[in-house]
C-alpha cells in the first residue's frame, strides 16, 4: 500500500460556538431543559453545549409552525421554490464548512461528507424546489398540504436526513418542527442559520434539540399533522403506537440487514468494491448497508481472497484527513453494541477476521471486520449491527440466494452482482426489499424513491413518491 502523507482538512472553516440554543420562530432561544454536550467521536473532546427542548419548548415550536403555516401554504408554489433554490445555493456555498462540521460531530471521513453527503443535500433542495410549482402534475390529485410536520432524524447522516425530510415538506407547503439526534445536532443548527440567511419566513422551519424525550414530545404533540421518523425499528414501533388512532400521517424508515448477493459470473474486482462500499461506507452506520454477503459457493475462495486484500488497503484514522477511508464510530454506546454483537458472533461459532489495523488511543474505533462460517441462525446474520462488520454466507442456486436473502424481518435494500440482465430482473422480482441495486450499491439520487418493507418501515422518501407523504391525499 502506498504511504500517504497526512492531508488534514482545516477546522478553521467552522465557527464553533461554545453553546447553542433552540431555533424557534426564526430565532435562537434558550431551552428550558438542561443542556447536554456533543462530542467529537474521534477525539472525545466536547465540541459544544446544546440546549434541551422540554415539552413546553416543543409546544412553542409547534405553535410557531402552525402560525407560519397559513402564510407559507398560501404562497404560490413558484414563490416557495425561490426559497428552496436559495437554501440549496447557500448549502453549496457553505459546503466545505458544513462537511467539516458534519465530520467533527459525526466521525465520518470528511471525504464522504464532502463528496457524498453535501452534494446530495443540495441536490434534494434543488430537486424539490423544482416540484413546488408542479404539484398538480405529481399524480396525487389537487395538491393540499397537511399542516405541521414533526420530523425526527438519526445520527448517521444528520444533514442528509434533514434534507430528505425538510425539502419535500416545504415544497408541498407544510411547515416543520425537526428534532436532530442528540449526538449530532450541530449541522441541523447550522441549517437553522442557513434558513435565516435565506430569509425563510419565521416559523416555517423550527429545530428543537434534545434526547428521546424531546422527540417523543414532537411525535405526540396534538397539533402535529404528520410524523416522519428515520431510526431504529424499536423506536419506530413506539412511534407507530403513539400515532395510532390520532389521524396523523406517518412515514417510517427503519433498520435493515441487507443481502449483497454475488453470483459466480460477477466481475470479482467490481463486486469487491461494491461490497466494501456497501458495508464499510460511513463505518457501516447505514440503514441499507450490505451487512450480509451471500456469495455463490464456486467463487467463495476467490472472492474472499480479493476482499481481504482490499480491506488491507483501507486507511482508518483521523476523519478530517482526506485520505481516511474508515472514521470513528459515532458514540461510546454504539461502539459497545458493535463489540457485543461481534463477540457474540465468535461465541456462536463464526470465524472473525480483520486486517492489521492500529486503532487510535482516543476516540471510538472499530476495525473493518468480516465473519465467515456464518449460519442463518447466528445473531450477526439476523441483528442489525450498524457498524463495519460483514457476515459472509454462501449459496448454490438463485432460488437459495433469494430464500436466504429474504430470511430476515427487514426489507430495506439488496444488491445483485451478475453479468446476466435476465438474472438481475428475476432476482429483483423476488427479493423483498424496497431498493435493489444491480452491480452497484449505496447509489442515491433525489429523483429515486427510497424506503422499505416489513420491519424496515413504510412510506417512501425521495422522487415524486416522496411528495405523497406531505400532501393530503
Amino acid at each position: 500500500m502506498f504511504e500517504y502523507a497526512p492531508a488534514p482538512e482545516s477546522r478553521d472553516v467552522v465557527d464553533l460556538k461554545s453553546s447553542y440554543g433552540l431555533f424557534i420562530d426564526g430565532e435562537f432561544v434558550d431551552g428550558s431543559g438542561p443542556s447536554f454536550k456533543t462530542v467529537n467521536p474521534a477525539t472525545e473532546e466536547t465540541l459544544a453545549e446544546v440546549a434541551t427542548a422540554s415539552s413546553d419548548d416543543v409546544d412553542r415550536a409547534v405553535r410557531a409552525a402552525r402560525k407560519a403555516f397559513g402564510v407559507w401554504s398560501a404562497l404560490p408554489g413558484a414563490e416557495r421554490a425561490k426559497y428552496l433554490f436559495r437554501i440549496a445555493r447557500i448549502i453549496q456555498e457553505r459546503a466545505r464548512e458544513l462537511a467539516v462540521l458534519e465530520t467533527l460531530d459525526n466521525g465520518k471521513p470528511v471525504r464522504e461528507s464532502r463528496d457524498v453527503d453535501l452534494p446530495l443535500v443540495a441536490a434534494h433542495f434543488f430537486y424539490y424546489a423544482g416540484w413546488a410549482d408542479k404539484l398538480e402534475y405529481a399524480g396525487f390529485g389537487t395538491p393540499k398540504p397537511l399542516g405541521v410536520a414533526g420530523q425526527v432524524i438519526p445520527w448517521n447522516f444528520p444533514l442528509l436526513m434533514l434534507a430528505w425530510k425538510i425539502a419535500p415538506a416545504l415544497a408541498c407547503g407544510n411547515t416543520v418542527v425537526l428534532k436532530p439526534a442528540e449526538t449530532t445536532p450541530l449541522t441541523a443548527l447550522a441549517f437553522a442559520d442557513i434558513c435565516r440567511q435565506a430569509d425563510l419566513p419565521p416559523g416555517v422551519v423550527n429545530i428543537v434539540t434534545g434526547a428521546g424525550e424531546t422527540g417523543a414530545a414532537v411525535v405526540a404533540h396534538p397539533d402535529v399533522d404528520k410524523v416522519a421518523f428515520t431510526g431504529s425499528t424499536e423506536v419506530g414501533r413506539i412511534i407507530a403506537r403513539t400515532v395510532a388512532g390520532t389521524g396523523k400521517k406517518l412515514t417510517l424508515e427503519l433498520g435493515g440487514k441487507a443481502a449483497n448477493i454475488v453470483f459466480d459470473d460477477a466481475a470479482i474486482d467490481q463486486a469487491v468494491e461494491g461490497i466494501v462500499n456497501g458495508i464499510f461506507f460511513n463505518q457501516g452506520h447505514v440503514c441499507c448497508a450490505g451487512s450480509r454477503l451471500l456469495v455463490q459457493e464456486s467463487v467463495q475462495e476467490e472472492l474472499l481472497a480479493a476482499l481481504k486484500r482490499r480491506l488491507g488497503t483501507l486507511r482508518l484514522g483521523d476523519p478530517l484527513d482526506k485520505n481516511t477511508d474508515i472514521g470513528a464510530i459515532n458514540s461510546a454506546d454504539q461502539l459497545a453494541k458493535i463489540r457485543q454483537l461481534s463477540d457474540l458472533g465468535e461465541t456462536e461459532g463464526a470465524e472473525r477476521w480483520s486486517p492489521a489495523c492500529e486503532l487510535p488511543e482516543r476516540g471510538y474505533w472499530f476495525p473493518p471486520t468480516l465473519f465467515t462460517g456464518v449460519a442463518q441462525s447466528h445473531s450477526i446474520a439476523r441483528e442489525e449491527i450498524f457498524g463495519p462488520v460483514l457476515s459472509v454466507l454462501t449459496f448454490r442456486t438463485p432460488a437459495e440466494a433469494v430464500e436466504k436473502a429474504n430470511n430476515t424481518p427487514y426489507g430495506l435494500s439488496a444488491g445483485v452482482w451478475t453479468e446476466k440482465g435476465s438474472r438481475i430482473l428475476w432476482m429483483a422480482d423476488r427479493l423483498r426489499a424496497g431498493v435493489v441495486w444491480a452491480n452497484t450499491f449505496n447509489k442515491f439520487d433525489p429523483t429515486s424513491p427510497f424506503g422499505g418493507y416489513k420491519e424496515s418501515g413504510y412510506g417512501r422518501e425521495g422522487g415524486r413518491h416522496g411528495l405523497e407523504a406531505y400532501l393530503d391525499v
